[in-house]
């Protein structure tokens, strides 16, 4: 049986399946032989915890897997690679002052059960870090323990949940608008709550009247996502503030988008009493890759008492952890969160500064509204109007050369750009999702609108090669459908051929 060659085009490897390397026989280690007595492993670990051989498992020589893993990794496309306009997930460059920071021995290397007294920096580090993030958003305390910034939603509404029940009733329900984040009616939801959704306005935000129409005393709180999903501001949200807290209700604000909002708004000044943060997209730790993460998650005075255990506490000149709070939440994570990458957050803040801070959200609002001014007389702008770190454009006038929104994005790789969030927020049909983020150029900027130009030609001239693209990355366009519905985890070997 032939192999797969191991390049198609010059240098561009074409690297086949790990198990289309194998040879029998072949080993990727060499042990010196063993100085103790050997013993069945039956004999130190239960059998139930022992797993039989894999069948089919590839045998390899060591240079075979390093070169095979070594090429997969040049495959990866990232932000040290390229631009990602990905709406609503902020993917800004991750300096590498941060990561020097978090390499630093005393905390890469410090032990979660180090006592306080060996500890002194790594908590004085989470105490400065909650008192910046409280300062950011206009919040009295913050917690740092959520691990992400939808574990961030359910620790807040955790928390409202607690606040109402101790006055005698935790209500039933919680608003939440169309224009919201995906994940806000879930937190909602796994807390015991009804959730209540609300229509966006003819300006794509959220109208006081829908909210005055659905409050009631059974409504515990409102989650609204400001700057909202379509890249808007919520104009009303001090009126929707008063609306909730008139009869009782808290308001939670997802601050996934506080990259808009850094040195020119508070969450808490507009009457916000709980926002979760995104480190990975405000305060750029590493996106992606199953984590860690952190979604840290700020609170007015009056929810203080439900703040997760422990908290970090400054006593004189020491820092302690205070584990006596009778009417927390409890813990929500491990420890104290996922420190390594608190780290970086602290060291991003710290570098910038609070100019850096507002110069930061002022550059990504500028890109934004650049995009959209240079694209709109192309792509059908649903809400035009300014925007604020990210603007949302449609397929609409490209659906009649039958070019749809996942069309434009596959043939955006042939460009060299990641493509853009597509077909969200969903009240938006065929949405094409653009957040530059600060970090790009305006060179980098204009290349892009370039490509999304030229694009929506090829769209009224040549739109068969938008139906078959990409044309140019190693893999082709795949069956999505069949993949999100026949998903095929399982690699099985090819029968023997006698070879």
């Amino acid at each position: 049986m032939s192999r797969p060659s191991v390049a198609a085009r010059g240098l561009v490897f074409n690297e086949p399946l790990i198990f289309e390397r194998s040879s029998p026989g072949r080993e990727a280690h060499s042990l010196p032989a063993c100085d103790v007595p050997a013993i069945r492993p039956e004999r130190a670990i239960p059998r139930k915890y022992l797993r039989d051989d894999i069948p089919g498992c590839p045998e390899v020589g060591e240079l075979d897997v390093v070169r095979h893993f070594t090429r997969l990794s040049q495959w990866n496309y990232g932000i040290d690679t390229g631009m990602y306009p990905l709406g609503s997930c902020t993917m800004k460059y991750n300096p590498k002052l941060n990561e020097e920071a978090a390499r630093i021995p005393g905390f890469a290397k410090a032990h979660p059960y180090l006592p306080e007294a060996l500890a002194q920096g790594a908590l004085q580090l989470m105490w400065e870090l909650e008192r910046d993030l409280a300062e950011i958003s206009g919040m009295a305390r913050a917690t740092l323990q959520p691990a992400a910034g939808a574990h961030g939603e359910l620790t807040g509404m955790m928390m409202i949940r607690a606040y109402h029940a101790a006055r005698g009733n935790p209500r039933k329900k919680v608003l939440v608008p169309d224009s919201a984040h995906g994940t806000n009616p879930a937190s909602s939801a796994i807390c015991g709550y009804q959730v209540v959704p609300l229509k966006s306005g003819p300006r794509g935000t959220v109208e006081p009247r829908a909210v005055a129409e659905a409050m009631d005393d059974e409504v515990a709180a409102i989650m609204v996502t400001n700057p909202n999903t379509l890249g808007l501001f919520e104009e009303h949200i001090e009126a929707i503030a008063r609306i909730l807290h008139a009869q009782g209700g808290q308001v939670y604000c997802d601050g996934a988008n506080m990259n808009a909002l850094l040195g020119l708004a508070r969450p808490g000044d507009m009457g916000i009493d709980v926002i979760q943060y995104n480190l990975h997209k405000t305060f750029s730790t590493p996106h992606g890759g199953g984590g860690p993460g952190a979604g840290p998650v700020a609170v007015k005075a009056h929810l203080l008492p439900y703040l997760p255990v422990p908290t970090v506490e400054k006593r004189g000149e020491r820092f302690t952890l205070d584990l006596d709070r009778p009417r927390s939440i409890g813990r929500v994570r491990a420890f104290c969160g996922n420190f390594g990458i608190l780290v970086r957050a602290y060291a991003y803040i710290r570098s910038l500064g609070p100019d850096g801070l507002r110069r930061i959200s002022e550059t990504a609002i500028l890109n934004a509204n650049y995009v959209q001014h240079h694209l709109k007389d192309v792509y059908e702008l649903p809400y035009d109007r300014p925007c604020m770190h990210e603007c949302v454009f449609s397929d609409a006038r490209q659906a009649p050369h039958d070019v749809k929104t996942l069309d434009i994005a596959k043939r955006l790789m042939d460009y060299g750009f990641h493509p853009p969030t597509i077909y969200f927020p969903l009240i938006v049909h065929g949405a094409l999702m653009i957040e530059p983020t600060e970090s790009e150029s305006r060179e980098t900027l204009d290349e892009f609108i370039a490509a999304m130009r030229a694009i929506a030609e090829e769209a009224a001239t040549s739109p068969e090669l938008l139906h078959q693209a990409p044309h140019l990355p190693k893999v082709s366009r795949m069956n999505e459908v069949k993949a999100a519905r026949e998903p095929n985890l399982r690699w099985r070997p090819a029968p023997a051929t006698g070879r």
